[in-house]
């Protein structure tokens, strides 16, 4: 009962939310080191300005996952700390912090799986218009060549971008994450548009800089629609790629980098809300898709073949974030996503936020997190029977900056002090670890 022999486990992390070191030598600002300045903004006024220091506890973070097993790492690059400006100069002692680690990690015998962009946006770049300037995707072109350039030598395994939905729809449109802009629709899907742009000249870059074959995949948010009954299953698959007035369909990001065109679903709206897509090249090579899920909805058939939603009885769990535990997600979402696309799938963050702190004996025991990631992970591989699902990096490896929750929210493997910066691996950790060394059949235990 265990997965593919090649399936790929890990754990993950992203920069702004684990890094701190805000102000360190020369790095430049981005909009979460600006924007969660303002008050009211991020929970309690948290910031990542020092967060987990991960930047002066890269080599003792490494070695907690040499300790628990971890084969690969997913991490992202503070884009701001490697050019300070967005462009033109490179910061000698940013790209030294992750040659470090990239370094550390193949002592370690961990695989890195590099994220180039992961919402910590240069704020000088957003002052200059950010991703509604037209000359936002030659930017992050010539930012994914340097990165090629600087770090193609280590790694093997590119994720350009992470979660558009998220930095765009609610970055840009409804405000609640850096830089906390309320656009028009048809701005916002300028942005969107520029996003897309830049990562299809992005992915070319990488692989032109880079002087091996390496796999370049996106990393997507992705809660999919469910059938309620067997009967349901055309009707969620349709509402899982229909748009439903934002950019959250499990269709807007990658069909133009598939297929060069957006989805049928968004033209019409896209026009009535005052946007024409420029005809830009999107069209590009994905190797893996990324998809990151936390939960999903349930809908059954209306009379008129309409979808209709479900809503979750009161016995349905709560994770601390008030989404719903559904494991079924990762049954029907890889398996949606590959019959559309055909392109495999590698869930690159999936796990759960907790209400949880360390007891009096220094333990944390977090049974309800062992819970969760054995009801997902048996989904997944019900899926993997069925699709090309090619990996799993739980998220996160340590407590971190969760946004606008701000240090409110527990998804780690590894208990973060934030007064004392000491690191405690979980009872989840070690089952994870597990989980990991069996290839998966610790699950059906």
């Amino acid at each position: 009962m265990s997965f593919a022999k090649d399936f790929v486990w890990g754990v993950a992390t992203a920069s702004y939310q684990i890094e701190g070191a805000a102000s360190e030598s020369d790095k430049g600002l981005n909009v979460w080191d600006v924007g969660s300045r303002t008050p009211g903004r991020v929970f309690e006024g948290h910031s990542g300005d020092v967060g987990c220091d991960h930047f002066h506890h890269m080599k003792e973070d490494v070695a907690l996952m040499q300790r628990m097993g971890v084969k690969n790492y997913r991490f992202s690059l503070n884009w701001a700390r490697i050019m300070p400006h967005g462009t033109g100069e490179v910061s000698a002692s940013g790209v030294q912090f992750y040659l470090d680690l990239l370094k550390e990690l193949r002592r370690a015998g961990i695989t890195p799986w590099m994220t180039l962009f992961h919402w910590d946006y240069p704020y000088e770049l957003y002052l200059r218009g950010g991703w509604l300037n037209p000359e936002s995707p030659a930017w992050f072109e010539n930012y994914c060549r340097v990165c090629a350039e600087l770090f193609g030598e280590y790694v093997e395994n590119f994720i350009l971008i992470n979660e558009p939905q998220c930095f765009i729809e609610l970055g840009h449109y409804q405000g609640c994450h850096a830089p906390f802009l309320r656009l028009s629709r048809a701005e916002v899907l300028q942005c969107a548009h520029n996003v897309l742009k830049g990562f299809a000249l992005g992915e070319k870059a990488v692989r032109a800089a880079c002087s091996r074959p390496v796999k370049i995949g996106f990393a997507q948010a992705f809660g999919p629609v469910m059938p309620y009954t067997d009967a349901d299953v055309e009707t969620a698959r349709r509402e899982t790629f229909a748009c439903h007035n934002d950019l959250f369909s499990g269709s807007f990001w990658v069909e133009p980098l598939v297929t060069g065109k957006y989805p049928e679903e968004y033209t019409a709206w896209m026009a009535e809300n005052g946007f024409t897509p420029p005809a830009d090249d999107l069209k590009c090579r994905i190797d893996f898709y990324g998809v990151n899920t936390y939960t999903g909805r349930y809908v059954t058939t209306g009379k008129n073949g309409e979808a209709v939603p479900v809503t979750p009885k009161p016995s349905v769990p709560k994770t601390d974030m008030r989404w719903d535990v559904l494991p079924d997600s990762l049954y029907w979402g890889p398996k949606f996503l590959y019959e559309r696309y055909r392109i495999p799938i590698i869930y690159t963050e999936n796990g759960v936020a907790l209400t949880e702190w360390k007891t009096l004996e220094g333990t944390v025991n977090d049974d309800c997190r062992i819970d969760f990631v054995k009801r997902y992970l048996r989904a997944l591989h019900r899926a993997a029977q069925e699709v090309e699902v090619k990996g799993y990096f739980y998220w996160s490896f340590m407590d971190n900056f969760e946004w606008a929750e701000g240090f409110s929210k527990k998804f780690g493997l590894i208990h973060i002090d934030y007064d004392t910066l000491v690191r405690t691996p979980k009872k989840s950790a070690f089952w994870y670890k597990k989980v990991m060394e069996s290839n998966g059949e610790e699950i059906f235990k």
